[in-house]
């Protein structure tokens, strides 16, 4: 019934260590591997879900009006075609109005490629009017990943490959 068009796949250690070193430089070496070691690949809670949920490798602390980034250590390799669009999980939005700073992500079937291997990253932000505090502990989910197949014009004709992450094909 469904269409198998992708595969999860983590990104290497050092990548995870960089990315998160950029992210939160107070987590410690001896934390980062344990962290790595303990990835869970993003999963869907029924059959009946679209979206496969993702999840935070650190706790995360954030008050109304804070954001943080968050390096999933994952990567996904998809069949061209198709592309992952990223949402916050619908009871993170509802309970603190979390959202994704770029509203929804697109992770591009090319992205897998990319220089920082294509790791999947998230930029939050508790944007709550209630005063309500966002706490998601290691391993909460938070995201939702959601394959769709896209479609091009009759004269497309891309300008490049893609190298790097966000931003990467210009402004």
């Amino acid at each position: 019934m469904y269409l198998t068009v992708a595969e999860f796949d983590t990104v290497s250690y050092p990548q995870f260590t960089a990315d998160v070193k950029k992210c939160n430089p107070l987590i410690s070496e001896s934390c980062i591997e344990d962290m790595w070691r303990d990835l869970v690949f993003p999963d869907r809670a029924t059959e009946g879900s679209a979206g496969y949920d993702f999840r935070v490798p650190y706790d995360i602390i954030l008050e109304p009006g804070e954001s943080a980034m968050i390096p999933t250590g994952m990567r996904c390799h998809m069949e061209e075609g198709w592309v992952l669009m990223l949402f916050p999980r619908s009871s993170m939005g509802f309970k603190y109005r979390m959202q994704l700073d770029n509203s929804t992500g697109i992770v591009d079937c090319d992205y897998f490629f990319a220089e920082n291997e294509g790791h999947i990253m998230a930029k939050i932000t508790n944007d709550g009017r209630e005063g309500k505090t966002l706490h998601l502990r290691a391993g909460d989910r938070f995201m939702q990943g959601v394959f769709v197949p896209y479609g091009v014009t009759v004269d497309d004709e891309p300008r490049g490959k893609r190298t790097g992450g966000i931003g990467s094909t210009g402004a």
